[in-house]
């Protein structure tokens, strides 16, 4: 790891939203460099002080007042009709439990988009790490090699999908070579293109996070990421080309898989 990808995580290592692999690297590198240890640490003593800073600004005293002389007095209050509380007992539980129903309906469908959505960025961040560590010499391919017949074959017996190699030469973007990959733990397909000066980790598994038809790019911390699902696989492609060029990359490995099924 070199100082600028630890710089990018040390924020991350902070706030403790690092696995332990790349906790783990960010330490290591930085019980070395000097210059890494020292903005460590200026970053814990400036999230202490905030800590312990009064923060706080109270409400003041007339705003209490105000409030308080807004409301009506108990004598000018409006006494409720009676038939109002005159509810039946079948009326009063079943009212209840509708509205607990939905309630619980919309607290789950919450839930349900809050983990898809932290799930998404956790892959996110993944993929984006294994893309910097792939940059690093000696770690961006296991199979170099531009020709597909040769790096497809090569992913037999080493996950449990068969991923797409696909040449794009004609497209612009060019063939290296392939590697195993983890993105959360689970192994994943990473193969490699380069359009340009710029290289482009196309990561490929089951169940990373990408369960979206419609493919979606973001910008994570300065990298594009692409990412969609397709014939029962998730496809993340990562790279600091513009967004542009990954979108029709993107587009181009979606076309050579041929159409989607008639819904």
């Amino acid at each position: 790891m070199n100082c600028a990808e630890s710089e990018i995580l040390l924020h991350a290592l902070i706030d403790g939203e690092l696995d332990a692999g790349h906790s783990r690297d960010v330490e290591a590198h930085v019980a070395v460099c000097s210059a890494c240890a020292g903005k460590l640490e200026a970053f814990r003593a400036m999230r202490a002080a905030m800590a312990k800073a009064d923060l706080k600004q109270p409400a003041p005293a007339r705003l209490r007042s105000r409030i308080e002389a807004s409301l009506p007095s108990p004598s000018t209050r409006v006494a409720a009709p009676r038939k109002f509380f005159q509810l039946s007992r079948r009326m009063f539980f079943g009212g209840f439990a509708a509205g607990t129903a939905l309630s619980a309906a919309i607290a789950a469908s919450l839930v349900v988009t809050v983990f898809r959505n932290d799930h998404e960025q956790t892959i996110a961040g993944e993929v984006v790490s294994a893309h910097i560590r792939s940059l690093q010499p000696g770690h961006l391919m296991d199979v170099e090699t531009s020709d597909q017949h040769t790096v497809k074959p090569w992913f037999d017996g080493k996950l449990d999908v068969a991923p797409p190699v696909i040449d794009l030469t004609a497209q612009g973007f060019t063939l290296l070579g392939g590697r195993l990959d983890y993105i959360d733990g689970e192994p994943a397909a990473a193969i490699v293109y380069r359009h340009d000066k710029h290289i482009i980790n196309l990561f490929v598994a089951r169940r990373l996070g990408a369960a979206h038809a419609d493919a979606r790019t973001e910008t994570i911390q300065g990298y594009n990421v692409r990412y969609w699902s397709e014939q029962g696989l998730d496809f993340w492609a990562v790279s600091d080309v513009e967004a542009d060029a990954l979108d029709r990359f993107g587009q181009s490995i979606a076309a050579a898989l041929g159409p989607r099924p008639a819904s």
